[in-house]
């Protein structure tokens, strides 16, 4: 790990960081609005050309269930690749791995849930079953030489359950990457989170042995913590975060989900830590507004807005 910055209060911070760019897929999938492809596959470009090596770009999940993202395979086939760029997708079965090996993508996501309620309402299954739906997805996936991500939601409060116990989310993990997953996105799906149980859940996924470099974390902002629960995850060493340009998104099955935290006000941190991250902030406060207008209202992004002048 390198750690080459050290901020005003003397703790060491990794030197750069990888943005995990969702607007694409996560972003957009909330939105009441369907963009026609070509637009997405503009947005996926604009993305890339502001400097994000890591941009995910579609979901092959079934169209009814997400349908502004039906059109996934039109996207992919209408972005011109970049030798040096990950272009992920989110797969929710073995068609969907299929149909994503078929067009020749090389990294996938799969989606789990640390409680019981949201997996039954996300995935019409218990957290055992979507396991064991996903076994032979992850297995089949890596068979291919594919990268693998596996996202965790609830992991720090669901809107039925409550507080969700570290316990609980470190079993699930441990879980999970067991399948084969090269890479863990832990999420705070509802914006629930805070600094002290961000530190302590990340804590336990490290001592468990999860290595921390496999470890991405995943904030929304509803309680206007998610920058505060990135500076905590950055000193806990963690280097890939996941956002949304312009603050996109939230959670069509998680109605209390606000946005995701902010491409460009976490990039506004980042670059006053000094921390790197290769991604050029008003060309992502340029695409931002350029996508407000395609769906008819502004960023809630408050670099955006400070910025877009």
């Amino acid at each position: 790990m390198d750690f080459g910055v050290t901020p005003f209060d003397g703790l060491p911070l990794p030197a750069s960081v990888t943005i995990y760019e969702v607007g694409p897929r996560d972003g957009l999938q909330n939105e009441s609005i369907v963009l026609p492809a070509g637009i997405k596959a503009e947005f996926v470009e604009r993305l890339v050309d502001a400097g994000n090596t890591v941009v995910e770009t579609a979901s092959f999940v079934h169209p009814k269930l997400v349908p502004q993202l039906a059109d996934a395979e039109e996207v992919l086939r209408k972005v011109t690749p970049v030798p040096y760029v990950r272009y992920p997708v989110l797969v929710s079965s073995r068609r969907g791995l299929d149909r994503a090996i078929d067009l020749g993508v090389s990294d996938i996501a799969v989606f789990g849930s640390v409680t019981e309620t949201f997996a039954r309402r996300n995935l019409n299954r218990t957290v055992d079953e979507s396991l064991e739906m996903l076994a032979p997805v992850v297995a089949r996936a890596r068979e291919a030489g594919m990268q693998v991500r596996g996202y965790l939601s609830m992991c720090f409060g669901d809107p039925c359950e409550g507080k969700v116990s570290v316990l609980r989310v470190l079993h699930v993990a441990t879980r999970m990457m067991a399948l084969g997953c090269t890479e863990l996105s832990i999420g705070d799906t509802i914006g629930v989170a805070t600094p002290g149980q961000v530190t302590a859940v990340l804590d336990a996924l490290i001592a468990s042995g999860i290595p921390v470099d496999s470890i991405a974390v995943h904030f929304h902002d509803t309680y206007g913590q998610a920058l505060a629960n990135t500076l905590t995850a950055l000193r806990r060493g963690i280097t890939t975060f996941d956002t949304s340009a312009g603050g996109l998104g939230g959670c069509p099955y998680a109605s209390s989900a606000t946005g995701n935290l902010a491409t460009e006000d976490l990039l506004w941190q980042l670059h006053g830590l000094g921390i790197v991250t290769g991604i050029d902030l008003q060309k992502m406060v340029d695409t931002s507004v350029w996508l407000a207008r395609q769906l008819g209202r502004p960023s809630p992004s408050r670099t955006v807005t400070a910025l877009a002048g």
